[in-house]
């Protein structure tokens, strides 16, 4: 019984990482966090690729031809968001309806396709629609 607690302990153990930090011990130092990008920069990218969102052939009418599109676009803003976020010279509450549309494009993502365009289903409203308002949005809240 002994040595089965002691198998069972063991396992637990190795399994729980109860060796120390694999890190430290190859002796690589742990990476400092990235600085947020410059939200002047992730500004202009975001909203130049708002502003061309549907100007060409790619997004049709049909389910799935603008996904690549949507996803591009959320990636844009998640960028903006951490570029927001770095930026000291407003506090975070300036930032509140910029987050809730960045939010809301993120939700657009959830069903994992491009639903195409249907008044009743359609997700691309959620993603392309708040990504206009956001670039609106950041037009009327320049940051000084």
């Amino acid at each position: 019984m002994a040595a089965g607690i002691a198998l069972a302990a063991a396992i637990i153990g190795t399994a729980s990482g109860c060796g120390g930090d694999a890190d430290v011990d190859k002796g690589e130092a742990k990476k400092p966090a990235a600085a947020a990008p410059s939200f002047s920069k992730a500004s202009t990218e975001f909203q130049d690729m708002a502003a061309n969102a549907y100007l060409d052939d790619e997004c049709t009418k049909e389910a799935g031809t603008c996904w690549d599109r949507m996803k591009e676009i959320v990636a844009s803003a998640r960028v903006l968001r951490k570029a927001m976020n770095g930026e000291k010279s407003v506090g975070a509450d300036f930032w509140t309806d910029a987050y809730a549309l960045i939010n809301k494009m993120e939700k657009g993502l959830e069903p994992g396709d491009d639903l195409g365009v249907n008044e009743m289903t359609s997700n691309r409203p959620a993603v392309f629609g708040s990504a206009h308002d956001l670039a609106r949005w950041l037009d009327e809240h320049p940051i000084k």
